[in-house]
């Protein structure tokens, strides 16, 4: 799953990687939430004729899905991830898949590993080459009842490559650039014609960096949250299995 990212790269860097313009100026952020706001690009517009760029645009949105047939949102679960395998076939996602397929820009991600004795080990997850790189997301626009609209996204999920299996058995499906045009495409592309775009990367493609408990409060958004530390609960465990080998 996905229940932590981060969006540290500079403004233009995202608005490069995305192919959009005059995306509005933000400060680093280095714990995104749920239900704060994030980042997505959707299929736009068409652009002035002799333009460059694709026909996309950025808008922010709350990171907590609410599909439009929601009577009320406070009786449903908050919805920040999707399964890939799946969605295209769950009512909640159906209609997003279909219509309103998105990218959402980070900089990595975090994950925690649980240990046998119920503790847990945080990992900031990052391309191993430098980000930005894109989440594939759904965007979904819900009219509250008393007539305004707010526009809500989730990121999908698709297996862990073999290298992080061991820390979580998901992770976020990431489109690369020279997909963006097919999977924003929902004139032309249905999700079977995107299905595949949404394998586990390669290994080797992230790197798992350990950190401290630090990022699992909310309040704590600064640069420390990925400071490296040793990975206890790991070392830990590792010790232990080594002593029941050697009993036997």
């Amino acid at each position: 799953m996905c229940g932590r990212f981060a969006l540290t790269d500079r403004p233009e860097g995202v608005e490069a990687l995305l192919g959009v313009a005059e995306v509005e100026a933000f400060p680093p952020r280095y714990n995104i939430a749920p239900t704060q706001p994030i980042l997505m690009t959707v299929g736009g517009a068409p652009r002035p004729e002799g333009s460059n760029l694709p026909d996309r645009r950025a808008l922010l949105v709350r990171w907590g899905f609410i599909p439009s047939w929601a009577k009320n949102p406070k009786d449903m679960p908050l919805l920040i991830n999707a399964r890939s395998e799946t969605a295209a076939e769950k009512a909640t996602f159906r209609a997003a898949m279909r219509h309103r397929r998105a990218l959402v820009p980070a900089s990595g991600f975090y994950e925690w590993r649980r240990s046998g004795k119920g503790r847990t080990q945080a990992y900031w997850v990052r391309p191993r080459s430098g980000g930005p790189i894109a989440f594939a997301g759904l965007m979904e626009t819900y009219a509250e009842p008393g007539g305004s609209e707010i526009d809500t996204g989730a990121i999908l999920t698709t297996a862990a490559s073999r290298d992080l299996a061991d820390i979580h058995h998901r992770m976020p499906a990431v489109i690369r650039p020279e997909h963006f045009s097919r999977w924003l495409d929902c004139v032309r592309s249905e999700p079977r014609d995107v299905a595949d775009l949404l394998a586990p990367v390669e290994e080797g493609f992230f790197e798992a960096v350990p950190v401290s408990d630090r990022v699992n409060k909310v309040a704590n958004t600064g640069p420390e949250v990925q400071e490296r530390v040793e990975p206890e609960v790991v070392e830990e465990e590792v010790a232990e299995r080594a002593e029941q080998l050697r009993l036997f």
